[in-house]
């Protein structure tokens, strides 16, 4: 009867395709939540980005008082492919339009671009034009935004 074993080295492992990406599954999706502008206010930001870390999504949160030019350099860094803008100050129509010009200044037009806060309805049509795929109000339910992020957002970049 043979006994003789071979013993296994590192050389000799099978390649293992990386955690989430078995089977076909996509990595998963990463997601900027920004406060921009002097809105000091973010409790639901924070509610946010827990519910979508919970959804299985990546999640980068920014913290407050984030310039146009930090919010797109952030997702530029951290290669998103969806941008949440938190906002309560009312300062949406000066800023949304900066921050998707920076966007597009640096190459990210593709990411999906999404907003929350205290923006009136009035305000929503000129907002979604700007390129700003949805807008979701006071009192909308964390699977909501799960389900249209889920839906709507680009396949991540290749790796290297």
């Amino acid at each position: 009867m043979n006994t003789e074993s071979k013993a296994t080295t590192d050389n000799d492992s099978v390649h293992q395709p990386p955690i989430g990406e078995s089977q076909g599954e996509r990595p998963p999706v990463r997601v900027l939540i920004a406060k921009p502008g002097l809105d000091g206010h973010d409790r639901g930001a924070k509610v946010l980005v827990r519910a979508l870390r919970d959804a299985g999504f990546e999640v980068v949160y920014t913290g407050l008082f984030q310039t146009p030019e930090m919010i797109a350099a952030a997702a530029l860094q951290e290669d998103v492919q969806v941008i949440g803008l938190s906002i309560l100050s009312g300062a949406h129509m000066t800023l949304f339009p900066r921050i998707i010009e920076e966007l597009r200044l640096c190459g990210l037009a593709d990411v999906l671009v999404v907003a929350g806060g205290t923006i009136p309805k009035a305000d929503i049509a000129a907002i979604k034009a700007l390129g700003v795929g949805e807008v979701f109000g006071p009192g909308t339910q964390l699977t909501t935004i799960v389900e249209y992020i889920t839906r709507n957002a680009p396949a991540p970049s290749p790796p290297w």
